[in-house]
């Protein structure tokens, strides 16, 4: 019987997945630990999905990683996300430059501490260059404050006389948000057994096919991944057509 990866279609994979990486604290507290090591062996499953993406020839992967909301979580664990990202940040990106994976961050990143702003910007020119999948860390990100941001910017090149009320479309629309060089994902996955989206990509995914599982993010491993991009192979995306007008 053919194994899990060996069934995956390799022409019908999504350009690009974007993973709500949720369940740290539950796990750890599973185990009776401090959630911040939860957030600690969440880092295996970062790089087991990061690795087995590129392989299969996702070309963008985006992980929710830190959203505006999180910072109202205890300080003590904000401050020890914040070293954490940083100290995986510097010590991954020798693995992503191996890869041939480049690095990018969508978000309010002028919130982030000044030494994760240079340790993401100094991985983000390292690897640059590379030109296999692009990973993509969400950090102080939420759907909202991205549609928000984009509106005031709009707003203000509408004042400026550099853009007209009738020419504000989608296509314009995306080129004010964080994600206008990324193709809407194809493929949400969220962990942990919640369903819900999270304030996550809100206009991106507007026919984003949803996949939820009840893994638990620190356990989330490659086999997981194919299971997900086998139930999304399984599906019909119709974008508001008829199955008949699709077949």
């Amino acid at each position: 019987m053919l194994q899990p990866k060996e069934q995956i279609q390799k022409d019908r994979i999504p350009q690009h997945i974007a993973v709500i990486m949720d369940g740290n604290g539950r796990w750890a507290k599973q185990k009776g630990l401090a959630r911040v090591f939860g957030h600690k062996n969440a880092v295996k499953a970062v790089r087991e999905i990061t690795e087995a993406s590129a392989e299969l020839g996702v070309q963008f992967l985006t992980l929710y990683a830190f959203s505006t909301e999180n910072w109202n979580r205890p300080k003590e664990e904000v401050y020890a996300l914040m070293q954490l990202l940083v100290r995986t940040i510097r010590s991954e990106t020798e693995t992503l430059q191996k890869n041939n994976i480049k690095l990018k961050a969508i978000g309010n990143l002028e919130k982030l501490p000044a030494d994760c702003i240079k340790e993401l910007e100094q991985a983000m020119k390292m690897t640059e260059g590379n030109t296999g999948m692009t990973l993509i860390l969400a950090l102080s990100y939420s759907g909202r404050w991205e549609i928000m941001n984009a509106v005031r910017s709009i707003a203000e090149d509408v004042s400026k006389g550099k853009l007209q009320p009738n020419q504000i479309d989608d296509t314009v629309f995306n080129e004010y948000l964080n994600t206008n060089y990324v193709p809407d994902p194809e493929l949400i996955i969220r962990t942990s057994g919640e369903m819900r989206i999270s304030n996550f990509l809100l206009w991106q995914l507007a026919y984003s096919e949803l996949f939820f599982t009840d893994i638990l993010w620190p356990d989330f491993r490659k086999e997981h991944l194919y299971e997900a991009l086998l139930d999304y192979q399984n599906r019909e995306r119709r974008f508001g057509k008829t199955g008949e007008q699709i077949k």
